[in-house]
């Protein structure tokens, strides 16, 4: 039995000296297991989980039983693998919880209620609204701003809100995101990975722009569909204890990671400070105001379906990848609105060589064109049913496609590629120096 525990431990060393990765069609096979995952979670949306732990555990199976990890062969280098991408894991576990609740908390504090008595009565007030969960998405979760414009526009519109405002809703939310270290899982990531906030701000630019066209446009639709309707909402004040403890959490998180890649560069990749950092913040705040606590169950099913992804993405051989350029950034934004952008990330942070604001726009706002290619878009539709179908949200979205272009355009024209070359440089596989025979019993 040990000698067949032995074999099945040292099995990928005779496959790294064959020679190159397994591939089909020049695709190594880990791509085409990761593709097929990305595919199951956009083709069944109901069961997203169970497609991502799929995907996990073959993945896992094939590295193990034939490629081996960078961190060695076989079971061992799995665990090795485990254990160098486990701070990661842990960070966004805690900041996917933590703002949910985060999100909850700025719902209930009244603002988006008193919001809207701010809006202009003609088709600018679409617009604004629209302006608005661009900012409230700057400091929230995306998901939570467009969930926070969609009722907003459930409201002011009784109910009659045009698909192509729904789609401008879910553009702003994941504009808004792009270039917030806050705003969006996606640069959340780039954060904890040690890019700059400043870098990833340069997505603005792009999002500025794209949130133009499509105000202007969706905004436009909606004034035609139905009229904007006031709401006075006088008697409404906002809950200032609520306030204080989004401020709190998001002050700890930003304080910790300032103070962390700053002073204390070398203890980043070994202790998840962020993702604690907001928790603490979280129990602190407790005799503020009560956290809905009732959140944390489907929020942790969601967290584990997004770094099932995450995990899948840290496995792939990104030195197969294309180099990054300005055109493949381009095009991730195409593929983010069929695929999910948190893995797609992944696998450029892995890859290394990007221009971190150009990515950030490209994954964050490129998932708007489809009304499933972005977890802001999935909620939406829950919430506006009619707007699940791909055909008539690019008919009446088309303005998010063109913003997209427009916008990556002007950011390349203004700004100019300039690509992180020093960031994660991608180490060499791990490969044996001959093969390994099993001695005969």
């Amino acid at each position: 039995m040990h000698r067949i525990l032995l074999a099945f431990l040292l099995l990928p060393a005779t496959a790294f000296a064959a020679g190159s990765l397994p591939s089909v069609g020049g695709i190594p096979v880990d791509f085409i297991l990761f593709a097929l995952t990305l595919l199951g979670v956009a083709l069944f949306h109901h069961a997203t989980l169970y497609v991502a732990l799929t995907g996990l555990v073959t993945i896992s199976l094939y590295k193990i039983l034939f490629t081996g990890f960078k961190t060695g062969l076989g079971v061992a280098g799995w665990f090795g693998h485990l254990g160098h991408e486990w701070v990661t894991i842990a960070n966004l576990f805690c900041l996917l919880t933590g703002f949910a609740l985060l999100a909850r908390h700025f719902e209930k504090s009244h603002v988006p209620v008193i919001l809207p008595k701010f809006l202009p009565d003609d088709w600018k007030g679409g617009f604004v609204l629209l302006a608005m969960v661009f900012v409230i998405s700057s400091f929230l979760d995306n998901i939570a701003a467009a969930l926070i414009g969609g009722a907003m526009a459930h409201q002011l519109f009784k109910g009659k809100v045009h698909i192509g405002f729904l789609a401008a809703i879910v553009a702003a939310s994941n504009a808004g995101g792009s270039g917030s270290v806050v705003g969006d899982t996606t640069t959340t990531m780039m954060w904890i990975d040690g890019i700059s906030p400043l870098v990833v701000f340069d997505a603005y630019v792009a999002a500025g722009v794209a949130l133009l066209i499509i105000g202007y446009f969706g905004a436009k639709q909606q004034h035609a569909y139905c009229p904007i309707i006031k709401h006075a909402h006088s008697h409404t004040k906002v809950d200032w204890g609520r306030i204080f403890i989004v401020v709190t959490m998001l002050v700890f998180a930003v304080v910790t990671n300032i103070t962390i890649n700053v002073k204390f560069p070398e203890l980043a990749e070994h202790f998840p400070f962020i993702g604690v950092a907001v928790w603490a913040a979280i129990l602190l705040t407790i005799p503020v105001r009560r956290h809905d606590w009732e959140l944390l169950p489907e929020t942790i099913k969601g967290s584990i379906f997004l770094l099932s992804l995450v995990l899948c993405a840290s496995m792939m051989p990104v030195e197969e990848l294309p180099p990054a350029s300005w055109q493949s950034a381009f095009v991730l934004g195409f593929v983010s609105a069929v695929f999910d952008n948190i893995p797609l990330t992944a696998l450029a942070l892995r890859q290394g060589g990007f221009d971190w604001g150009f990515l950030a726009y490209a994954v964050g706002f490129g998932g708007s064109m489809l009304w499933f290619g972005s977890s802001a878009g999935v909620a939406l539709s829950n919430m506006f049913p009619e707007a699940k179908s791909a055909a008539q949200w690019l008919r009446h979205g088309w303005h998010v496609v063109v913003a997209y272009v427009v916008g990556f355009m002007v950011m390349l024209a203004v700004l100019g590629w300039h690509p992180d070359a020093g960031h994660k440089q991608v180490a060499e596989p791990v490969k044996a120096e001959t093969s390994v025979a099993v001695p005969a019993q």
